[in-house]
């Protein structure tokens, strides 16, 4: 398979795999629907309470004012906190609340289940080759990362 090829392919699938389990996920949600990149900003905020909003854009690499307004439609529906840093009155850390965390929990249960499922109607060798390139897909993501870094 040709280079370009092969990486249009993969990008592809990639996003289509995330989308199916994004679209499958959705179905047995209860309270309001989280975009992508709400669920990114909750996910951050829990794997590192008290992040502020300007760490969390550069994180997800948003611009701040989307960051705010993510932070804003969080905070109005139940799921995010903001307190002011202590060490700048101007600034905001943020904190998930319990209703965000029992969320978080449970899409990650649920979406364990569900690729867990579809994993285990393939047959030994997809579930090897799949196995295997595990650590590729997370180098290709550290690559990813680091060429987001530099811009």
């Amino acid at each position: 398979m040709e280079a370009e090829s092969f990486a249009d392919d993969l990008a592809d699938t990639l996003a289509g795999v995330q989308r199916l389990i994004r679209r499958r996920l959705r179905s047995g949600v209860t309270g309001p629907r989280l975009r992508g990149a709400e669920v990114d900003l909750l996910r951050l905020v829990a794997s590192q309470p008290g992040i502020g909003v300007s760490e969390a854009a550069k994180e997800l690499y948003l611009a701040g004012n989307s960051v705010s307004t993510l932070v804003n439609q969080l905070a109005r529906d139940g799921f995010l906190v903001r307190e002011t840093d202590p060490a700048d009155r101007r600034a905001a850390r943020l904190l998930p609340t319990p209703a965000a965390r029992a969320r978080l929990r449970d899409w990650q249960e649920r979406r364990a289940a569900l690729v867990r499922r579809h994993v285990d109607r393939l047959d030994e060798t997809d579930r090897a080759a799949l196995e295997a390139a595990l650590p590729a897909l997370r180098n290709l993501a550290a690559h990813l990362h680091e060429e987001a870094d530099d811009t």
